[in-house]
């Protein structure tokens, strides 16, 4: 078969390298450690790769993945990566091409398994405090007797919640965690974890707000993401028409109509509809009836737009999550495959 012409993407999406590490070095400034930035799930959708080679130009020194398949294919053997689901033994191979690498180990048999696989390779151990989640019981830390641990974990359930009693009795458990591992460092602090006061102990974790979400009440940082759509077809529409699935919108003066190529399959939820923001040429599009699968519709009456223009999504991920009762985190990871990412 003859070679396929290159097409360009569909959609955009365009990520403020600037905001992502400004939001990282102001998470290690408020923590007053060393930051672990995490880069799963394809660095949070923005792409792992490019987070990863900008925010080690900004100084991080270590990156938290969550699988063994997510540390291969960012293809940084020079760089420590922590491995937050552990190890098994069929992820021998990959751990022994990434030699730097370290499993954060969450059970007996995982540390039984990595010392069998790898004897005297350092790891890293999670240790149950009391989100039920990953981790060891504090009574099972012995289990990591003869490997070398270099950090010592546990993970926050309500940090985002202030005033939450389960992070203080949590903070408790984790310092007498730290002193019965005392040739270890020690991180429990997430990005709402940050600013909790004695969190930090050697380093921090920090995820959400590196890319732009509020972890916490009114932490500030700055938006990365801003997706990109563009107009496939501008349609006039008569006073009484509808416009979409189920007929929710109805043009109550002549209207001329922008269907988009976007929708739920790239990350848009249907039940955003109501709360998306778009905007083109300086001007605000309200939406028009339901989001579709790969298609929404705005008003774009009494504009100059054209077939082939861009429009943008106001993506600030506190105010849509509020609104909408998303999650931040969903808002992010759920941006799909179709978006070329532009660093900007």
């Amino acid at each position: 078969m003859a070679d396929l012409p290159t097409v360009p993407a569909p959609l955009r999406l365009r990520l403020d390298g600037e905001a992502l590490v400004g939001n990282f070095r102001g998470c290690e400034a408020r923590a007053g450690v060393p930051a672990i930035p995490a880069v799963k799930a394809d660095g949070y959708g923005l792409g792992a790769r490019e987070v990863v080679r900008r925010l080690h130009g900004a100084g991080a020194k270590a990156f938290a993945v969550a699988t063994w398949a997510e540390a291969v294919a960012l293809g940084r053997a020079d760089l420590p990566l922590l491995v937050l689901h552990g190890f098994t033994p069929d992820c021998a191979a990959a751990a022994a091409a990434l030699p730097l690498a370290r499993p954060v180990l969450n059970t007996v048999a995982q540390c039984a398994a990595w010392k069998a696989a790898f004897p005297g390779r350092p790891a890293d151990l999670m240790v149950e405090t009391g989100m039920n989640r990953l981790g060891v019981q504090p009574a099972e830390i012995s289990a990591a007797d003869g490997i070398p641990v270099q950090i010592v974990h546990s993970h926050f359930a309500c940090a985002d919640e202030p005033g939450n009693p389960l992070t203080e009795r949590q903070i408790a458990r984790f310092r007498e965690v730290a002193a019965a591992t005392p040739g270890a460092a020690h991180a429990i602090a997430n990005s709402a974890g940050i600013h909790w006061p004695g969190t930090s102990f050697s380093a921090v974790r920090p995820g959400l707000s590196l890319y732009g979400g509020e972890a916490f009440p009114a932490a500030q940082v700055r938006r990365v993401v801003t997706p990109e759509a563009r107009i496939i077809q501008l349609r006039d529409v008569a006073v009484g028409e509808a416009v979409g699935y189920g007929a929710t919108w109805v043009a109550e003066r002549p209207s001329r109509i922008a269907v988009l190529n976007i929708g739920y399959a790239d990350g848009i939820a249907r039940r955003l509809g109501p709360y998306l923001k778009l905007h083109a040429g300086g001007r605000a599009l309200p939406l028009a009836g339901r989001v579709s699968m790969d298609m929404l519709a705005a008003d774009a009456t009494g504009t100059e737009l054209s077939e082939g223009d861009w429009v943008q999504l106001d993506w600030d991920l506190p105010q849509l999550s509020a609104a909408s009762g998303c999650s931040q985190y969903e808002l992010l990871v759920r941006l799909g495959d179709r978006f070329e990412r532009i660093w900007i």
